[in-house]
C-alpha cells in the first residue's frame, strides 16, 4: 500500500493555470502506474490522465488533451499534473491514485485498476 497526498488546488479564474503534485510514501513509488482523477458535484468520477511507472506512456482523456501534462518524478517519489487553459468545466476535486504493476509501460484509464487513492485536493475555475 501506498500513501497519496495530493496538493496544489485551488482557485483559479478561466484561462489559468494551476499546478498539482502528489506525494506518494510507503512504498517504492517506482513500482507503482499512477493517475488523476476528477470528481465534480453530483457527478462520476472520471478519468483526467495517466502515467506509466517508466513515464514514457501517458494517456489523456479528450477533454483534457493539450491543456493538460503529467509528469512523474520517481526519485522525489511524485507525481504532477499541470493545468493550464483552466475552463469553469475542469472544476472538481481531483484525486491521484497508484497502482501497482510489473509492467513499466502499462497506463490505467479506469478507476477499478488504482488501489490507492488520496485524499483530493479542490479545483475551482471561475467564469
Amino acid at each position: 500500500q501506498v500513501q497519496l497526498v495530493e496538493s496544489g488546488g485551488g482557485l483559479v479564474q478561466a484561462g489559468g493555470s494551476l499546478s498539482l503534485s502528489c506525494d506518494a510514501s510507503g512504498r517504492t513509488f517506482s513500482m507503482y502506474a499512477m493517475g488523476w482523477f476528477r470528481q465534480a458535484p453530483g457527478k462520476e468520477r472520471e478519468f483526467v490522465t495517466a502515467i506509466s511507472r517508466s513515464g514514457t506512456r501517458r494517456e489523456y482523456a479528450d477533454s483534457v488533451k493539450g491543456r493538460f501534462t503529467i509528469s512523474r518524478d520517481n526519485a522525489k517519489n511524485t507525481v504532477y499534473l499541470q493545468m493550464n487553459s483552466l475552463k469553469p468545466e475542469d472544476t472538481a476535486v481531483y484525486y491521484c491514485a497508484a497502482c501497482a504493476t510489473t509492467n513499466i509501460l502499462v497506463v490505467l484509464t479506469a478507476t477499478v485498476g488504482y488501489d490507492d487513492w488520496g485524499q483530493g485536493t479542490q479545483v475551482t475555475v471561475s467564469s
